[in-house]
């Protein structure tokens, strides 16, 4: 007794054909529409297109991956060239603003500014700007040099405001040109309350970006951050 079979494996090895024909020709028309915008895409959009055909090359024809993937593949991946391209551009914009705030700094150079980084002294007294303690009744005056070394140890009082330092020790013999520091120690009823720095004024001979923003270089060499500025006054 002889069974008739249906000679059913060429229709699915024509079934299977057909399949991976379908699943080329979209791959095929991305690809070609990829090669005609190369020139108006950037080089990590191109890899991404060609990831994205060879992943079209290579699936199950039989089990195609449904298109919304690759839509949402694309849209993830413009989002973040997009946000490459927008940091790009506010980085552009801070350098930009960068140099709009070193020309208004430029108006600096020349001018005294007050800071509590070490000022250059050359002779000619230094305006310091002191602060005791609240609740204090003494204050003491601390100067270092460039060094760190303490130079000179002077009452200033309990009150605040400006005064003049002349650059000498305790003795009265005058200091040696050269940056100092200042610091004042504020007591109360002969207990070291507290210890601050005392800012000075000292001339700008210089304005540059920094690292983190325009940098004022002093008299001496000392380089203090613009935000660092308390005050400005004309020179004398």
């Amino acid at each position: 007794m002889q069974v008739n079979q249906t000679p059913s494996t060429p229709a699915t090895a024509a079934n299977v054909a057909s399949g991976a024909a379908a699943a080329d020709q979209p791959a095929n028309q991305l690809a070609g529409t990829a090669a005609g915008k190369t020139a108006a895409l950037s080089p990590d959009f191109e890899t991404f297109l060609k990831m994205l055909t060879t992943q079209l090359k290579n699936q199950d024809p039989l089990n195609p991956m449904d298109s919304a993937d690759y839509a949402v593949q694309l849209a993830t991946f413009s989002g973040v060239e997009q946000q490459m391209k927008t940091n790009q551009l506010l980085d552009g914009l801070s350098s930009q603003m960068g140099a709009m705030g070193m020309a208004q700094l430029a108006g600096w150079v020349g001018m005294e500014a007050r800071t509590t980084e070490p000022v250059w002294f050359s002779g000619s007294p230094l305006t310091l700007s002191v602060a005791p303690k609240a609740g204090s009744d003494r204050a003491v005056l601390v100067v270092r040099d460039a060094a760190g070394a303490e130079v000179s140890r002077t009452e200033a009082g309990a009150a605040s405001g400006e005064i003049d330092w002349a650059g000498t020790k305790a003795n009265g013999a005058p200091l040696p040109s050269g940056s100092y520091s200042f610091a004042l120690e504020s007591y109360r009823s002969g207990s070291l309350v507290a210890t601050e720095p005392v800012a000075a004024y000292g001339r700008i001979l210089e304005a540059r970006a920094g690292d983190s923003g325009p940098v004022l270089v002093l008299q001496g060499g000392g380089e203090v951050a613009a935000t660092a500025i308390s005050a400005l006054r004309a020179p004398g």
